[in-house]
């Protein structure tokens, strides 16, 4: 069976329809996927952004919200704009999904926070909000709160030298993710 990195930040929009849709177009094809959380942040401050480049570039922006919208329509998504903020601050949330990768629950923790920021308008840097996530999954909080920054952060500096850059022009996917997920970025297979 082929193996799938899913590369996926928190804040990312596009990463909301892809994490929402990707597990039932992976069964079908066959293919297991390994959840990789990230951040943006340090790679939007290699190119010199200190925000998300929708919110830099006005007209990226807008045509990015409505083609979110048709995204997620045309996938019956929930969506509820605007999102308390954007982008928001994944960090927590990533840290979380980390731990939830050696135990099993990154992938529904993953899909209910982007639930929470995209269709219910929570703030999911607020660790009530990650708390309560964590507790409907059946998972203590307190003991999931291990140290993984240092994990996380080397992380994001490996898999960006070069190789690819979710996101941005120079992102590499294959043609079979390309294909199944309507060129929705954070995809890369193995």
């Amino acid at each position: 069976m082929v193996t799938m990195d899913f590369w996926y930040e928190f804040g990312s929009t596009y990463s909301y329809p892809a994490t929402m849709r990707i597990e039932p177009l992976a069964d079908k094809a066959a293919v297991v996927v390994r959840w990789r959380p990230f951040l943006l942040g340090p790679i939007f401050k290699t190119h010199g952004w200190s925000d998300s480049p929708f919110n830099i570039f006005a007209a990226k922006g807008r045509y990015m919200w409505r083609d979110l919208q048709r995204i997620c329509e045309a996938e019956r998504l929930p969506l509820k704009l605007p999102p308390i903020r954007f982008p928001q601050n994944g960090l927590k949330a990533a840290r979380l999904a980390l731990v939830g990768e050696g135990e099993g629950w990154t992938p529904a923790f993953t899909r209910m926070v982007f639930t929470a920021n995209y269709a219910e308008q929570k703030d999911i840097s607020d660790e009530a909000t990650l708390y309560a996530i964590l507790g409907a999954l059946g998972v203590d909080a307190e003991s999931s709160q291990r140290p993984v920054r240092r994990r996380l952060r080397k992380r994001c500096a490996r898999k960006t030298n070069g190789r690819w850059l979710v996101g941005c022009s120079a992102r590499r996917h294959s043609r079979w993710a390309m294909n199944c997920f309507g060129g929705t970025t954070g995809l890369r297979k193995r």
